[in-house]
C-alpha cells in the first residue's frame, strides 16, 4: 500500500492544479464576456454631441454625431478588412466649423475612391486605437501603417480626437469600418478546455501508473 501513496498523491495534486486552472479560465471568461457586453452596449448607444474635452478612458467608444466638411485628402492607412480585400483606411481632417478633428471615414480600394463633398453628417464612435508598436514602420508621406491619434493630429493640424465613422449621410466612395468588439481577444474558453483536457489526460495517466504499480507489487 505504501508504494501506491506517491502515485495517488501525484495524480490528485496534478488533477487539482489543472482543474483549478481550468476553473480560473472559466471565471476569466465570465469576466471578459461582461466587459465585451458593456463595450458593445456603449458602442451601440444613442449618439450624443461631441464632448468639449473627451477623456480617453471614460469616453472611449462614446457614440457621437457630428456635422462638418472634410478639409483635405488626409492620410491613408494600409489595411485588408475581411470581406473587402486590400485597401486604405482614410483618416481625414474633419472641420465642424468650430473644431477640427480626425475622422476615420472608412475603407477605399487601392486604386482610390472619391471622398464626400460638401457638408456631411457622421455618426460614429470616439476611439483611441492602440495599434503602434516597435515593429510598426514609419509613415511614408501620406501612407501610414497604423493609426496613431496623437501623431496624426499633429500631422493634419487637428485636435487629438478621432471619430470612427459608423455611417455618413454622404459616404462618397468610402465604406465605413465601424468599431466593434471583434478585435478584443477572448480566448478564455479555449484555455479552459485545454486545462480540463490536460486534467483528464493526467487522471488517465495517474490511473495507469497506480494500476501498474499495484500489479508490479502483486508479481514481486
Amino acid at each position: 500500500m505504501k508504494r501506491l501513496i506517491f502515485p495517488i498523491l501525484l495524480g490528485i495534486a496534478g488533477c487539482a492544479m489543472l482543474i483549478s486552472l481550468g476553473v480560473w479560465q472559466v471565471q476569466r471568461l465570465t469576466w471578459k464576456t461582461a466587459i465585451l457586453d458593456d463595450i458593445e452596449a456603449r458602442i451601440l448607444a444613442a449618439p450624443v454631441a461631441l464632448p468639449e474635452t473627451p477623456d480617453p478612458v471614460t469616453d472611449r467608444y462614446l457614440p457621437v454625431a457630428v456635422r462638418g466638411t472634410i478639409a483635405d485628402t488626409g492620410l491613408r492607412v494600409l489595411v485588408t478588412p475581411e470581406g473587402l480585400g486590400p485597401g486604405y483606411r482614410r483618416i481625414l481632417p474633419f472641420d465642424t466649423g468650430e473644431r477640427r478633428i480626425l475622422l476615420d471615414g472608412g475603407w477605399v480600394p487601392l486604386e482610390g475612391a472619391p471622398l464626400p463633398e460638401g457638408s456631411v453628417t457622421v455618426t460614429g464612435n470616439i476611439h483611441w486605437p492602440d495599434e503602434v508598436d516597435t515593429w510598426t514602420p514609419d509613415p511614408e508621406g501620406d501612407l501610414w501603417f497604423a493609426r496613431d491619434v496623437t501623431a496624426m493630429a499633429e500631422t493634419l493640424g487637428t485636435e487629438p480626437i478621432m471619430v470612427i465613422a459608423r455611417s455618413l449621410s454622404d459616404p462618397g466612395g468610402l465604406t465605413p469600418l465601424p468599431i466593434g468588439t471583434e478585435g478584443v481577444p477572448n480566448d478564455h474558453l479555449e484555455y479552459a478546455i485545454t486545462w480540463f483536457s490536460l486534467a483528464l489526460v493526467w487522471a488517465t495517466m495517474s490511473v495507469y501508473l497506480i494500476l501498474r504499480t499495484a500489479r508490479s507489487k502483486e508479481t514481486s
